[in-house]
């Protein structure tokens, strides 16, 4: 079940209320066709250019997690960066984000999973260029709060008692901690609603998380300059809905709600994922 809330926003001010996630207003139709859920007729008018959207996967993933998305947005001739988060810490990381963005040119829809939300709050900061955030079952951090206590601020993740924990070597010759998922694990944990198949690949390639990352409080929030959007995955077992949904609303951003999606929910649900971000470009076009 999609449900779809709009949300009084400092950037944009809209009547508040529940609607089909299908819908849309007479101007987003006019600009990029029909919204549906298989994501098949997202076109910019004449002449309109469209903007690149960039994607950042967060903590036991890849890139190749945005693989069904990219494919949709491709198809619609959107131009698209699936960029390798490093998972190191939330500065570098943000550094790393940034330099990508400088690669980039005209307008920019920055899309974040998981952890990568933190990113995309740091690097969009100050930067004009990006038009939307787009949370997905992600972390929307204010200044001074970190991705674990916010994991952490309500009840419902069982993600703690599923990690692996090793050490990796520092440059300056020290060591850290980083994380990652059990294998045996994987799919109940973080893709229960993605093929079997699918997840035991996922959990095979899945790229650890430093501890430095999770444990790094938020320098920017960049949710408060930026419209924001944010999609709820119902059964996401890293984090809870409950805090998905109270750091959406704290944002004000645009809410849809996806009640049977795991935290995996741009694998399972590829479709709507794209339509929600397309969804954020159209708004700010």
């Amino acid at each position: 079940m999609f449900r779809l809330s709009r949300t009084r926003s400092p950037h944009t001010v809209r009547t508040a209320a529940t609607v089909a996630f299908a819908s849309v207003t007479a101007s987003c139709l006019l600009a990029v066709g029909t919204v549906s859920s298989s994501a098949t007729s997202h076109k910019a008018g004449s002449g309109e250019t469209k903007p690149t959207i960039v994607l950042v996967h967060g903590a036991f993933a890849d890139a190749s997690s945005w693989s069904g998305v990219v494919q949709l947005l491709q198809r619609d001739g959107y131009p698209v960066v699936a960029t390798a988060n490093p998972l190191r810490g939330l500065s570098s990381d943000t550094a790393y984000l940034r330099s990508v963005l400088d690669t980039v040119k005209g307008p920019v829809i920055l899309a974040g999973h998981s952890y990568g939300g933190s990113v995309i709050s740091q690097a969009a900061a100050g930067d004009p260029d990006v038009k939307a955030l787009v949370y997905i079952a992600a972390f929307i951090p204010n200044v001074g709060e970190s991705a674990g206590e916010l994991a952490a601020k309500f009840p419902g993740s069982t993600l703690g008692e599923t990690l692996d924990t090793a050490s990796y070597p520092l440059p300056d010759g020290g060591t850290a901690t980083e994380l990652t998922i059990q294998q045996n694990r994987f799919r109940q944990q973080f893709a229960a609603d993605v093929p079997a198949s699918t997840a035991a690949v996922m959990a095979a390639a899945q790229r650890p998380v430093s501890t430095l990352a999770l444990e790094e409080k938020a320098t920017k929030a960049a949710w408060k300059d930026i419209p924001s959007y944010a999609l709820i995955a119902g059964k996401d077992y890293n984090i809870p809905p409950k805090a998905e949904r109270w750091m959406a609303e704290r944002a004000h951003a645009r809410t849809v709600t996806i009640d049977s999606a795991s935290h995996a929910v741009a694998v399972s649900h590829p479709a709507a994922v794209t339509d929600f971000i397309l969804r954020a470009a159209c708004d700010v076009r």
